[in-house]
């Protein structure tokens, strides 16, 4: 049978252990709240505004001179004179000699076929003497009407059509010896010279090349999808044309003219055709526009009216992704009406004001919380000041 003692010891041990774990548990301080953490996902946004726009369409083309004829000789013989300006790059007026042929012989024909003329005259005359004295002397033997051949009608007949073969003759004469003085048929640029001081020329030979100045054009091609922003497929419309010339970048207007009316088999393209006035400013003090220009176009299309334009890949199933007043997200859908490079043109779906998200969510979904850079900013402030103010009061 236990002893007193022996019942009493273990109780005072179990009960020193039970307050020895009652005074640490004491001493040991409690674990510090961590602050909740927002997992709001960031966005940046960009707020959408409406302008009117007119649409514009750009192309390409090499300048050409509107006319370019190739000279040659209409007559043979030598080039007895040549024209200084009369040079590759010489520029000339309409009506300017640039070349003379030795005219001697055509001269001779000329005065050869002046007396032919002068000998049938003179032929017709003496015909029409001898038809009146035929008819006065018919007149003496016979009161019966006297027959053509009687009055000599058809000798007077073959006399005429010998008078308008020899003044046929005195217009080639003269036309010849006019074709011996070669001329600029316009205003011209020299773009090539085939002959020298000296050389014979016989009928049909290569004098030169001539581009006019008046006027150059440019070929523009269009792909068929463009050709829905022009106005009247683009006829009359303005068009502005960059290109470079001595090192710096310059700009000139011209007009579209005319639509070449087919669609290329090999490029499936519609061209286009503008015109610019005195491309080598000869006459006004515009740039010098050179023929052989590589230039880019931006022709004026229709009125798209109010339109707002954002990048393509904002885009998603025909869907703009919005943060609306209660900082939530939602899907708009758009219409696009078109395209430009990395940027499309938004008619309708959007409302000036709306803040479009242009950051990438990784895993949206439509009414979910958003939240902006300004927001953290403040809340970490917020709670930053909290902290402050804490840490002073257990002071």
């Amino acid at each position: 049978m236990a002893t007193k003692k022996q019942i009493i010891l273990p109780i005072i041990v179990l009960g020193i252990g039970i307050a020895g774990l009652v005074g640490f548990s004491a001493l040991k301080k409690p674990p510090e709240e961590k602050p909740a953490v927002d997992n709001t996902p960031l966005v940046s946004v960009e707020a959408i505004e409406y302008n009117t726009m007119t649409f514009s369409v750009s192309s390409y083309g090499v300048v050409a001179a509107k006319y370019d004829t190739e000279l040659v000789s209409q007559v043979s013989g030598e080039i007895i004179y040549l024209a200084d300006a009369f040079v590759k790059g010489g520029f000339v007026k309409k009506g300017d000699i640039l070349a003379k042929i030795d005219p001697s012989d055509y001269e001779a024909g000329l005065l050869d076929a002046q007396a032919n003329v002068a000998a049938s005259k003179a032929n017709m005359v003496q015909e029409r003497a001898n038809g009146e004295v035929a008819l006065r002397e018919w007149a003496e033997i016979t009161s019966s009407k006297p027959t053509a051949l009687s009055l000599r009608k058809p000798q007077l007949a073959q006399e005429l059509a010998k008078l308008k073969s020899a003044e046929a003759g005195l217009l080639r004469a003269q036309r010849d010896l006019e074709r011996t003085v070669i001329r600029a048929p316009y205003d011209a640029l020299i773009s090539s010279r085939e002959i020298g001081l000296g050389a014979y020329m016989t009928t049909g030979s290569k004098i030169g090349h001539v581009y006019n100045t008046d006027t150059a054009e440019i070929r523009l091609p269009l792909a068929d999808k463009d050709m829905q922003y022009l106005d009247s497929k683009g006829t009359h419309a303005e068009v502005q044309l960059v290109g470079n010339f001595a090192g710096s970048k310059q700009e000139w207007t011209g007009k579209i003219v005319r639509s070449e009316g087919v669609v290329d088999s090999k490029s499936r393209m519609t061209y286009l055709v503008a015109e610019i006035d005195d491309p080598y400013g000869l006459n006004t003090n515009k740039n010098e526009l050179r023929f052989g220009t590589y230039v880019t176009a931006h022709i004026e299309g229709s009125n798209a009216g109010n339109v707002t334009i954002i990048p393509r890949h904002l885009i998603v199933n025909g869907l703009v992704a919005v943060m609306d007043a209660d900082k939530k997200l939602r899907y708009k859908p758009v219409t696009i009406i078109r395209q430009e490079g990395a940027n499309v043109v938004i008619s309708e779906g959007l409302e000036s004001g709306m803040q479009v998200i242009t950051s990438a969510l990784d895993y949206p979904l439509e009414g979910m919380k958003l939240a902006l850079p300004e927001d953290k900013i403040l809340q970490k402030e917020s709670v930053e000041k909290e902290q402050t103010e804490l840490a002073m009061e257990g002071k």
